[in-house]
């Protein structure tokens, strides 16, 4: 087992700030959280949802919630998960499943960072 890469992938997520202050300034402090809290509730559902639309459910489906997840994920300025989004979509339409697999995989992650780092960045508290 000398030849065993182990790989740890450590990828870092995004908050694109401009978005954020946008939210602040048309919508106000209160309204503004509340829209990044029922953001951020959606997109933890869309991810459980599509780790399990990648490995039962018809590809068109995927491709639709990875678009719907996209948006969400650019309405609250991470624009990196977006990105993921989207790669895994053209995985998708180049019919390459192992590329979809890792992709997938990689959108999770980013998912999860990105739902963690939103939760700890405390923009709305104050």
């Amino acid at each position: 087992m000398k030849d065993v890469t182990y790989l740890a992938p450590a990828e870092q997520p995004r908050v694109e700030q401009r978005q954020i202050e946008t939210l602040r300034n048309d919508l106000g402090l209160n309204a503004a959280e509340d829209v990044v809290c029922r953001a951020m509730e959606e997109l933890a559902h869309r991810l459980c949802q599509l780790q399990e639309q990648s490995i039962n459910g018809p590809r068109e489906e995927l491709h639709k919630g990875l678009r719907a997840l996209g948006a969400i994920a650019d309405q609250i300025g991470l624009q990196s998960l977006s990105k993921v989004a989207r790669d895994v979509m053209i995985c998708i339409e180049f019919g390459d499943g192992v590329a979809e697999a890792a992709t997938i995989a990689r959108l999770v992650r980013m998912g999860e960072s990105s739902l963690a780092m939103l939760w700890d960045l405390q923009e709305f508290s104050v």
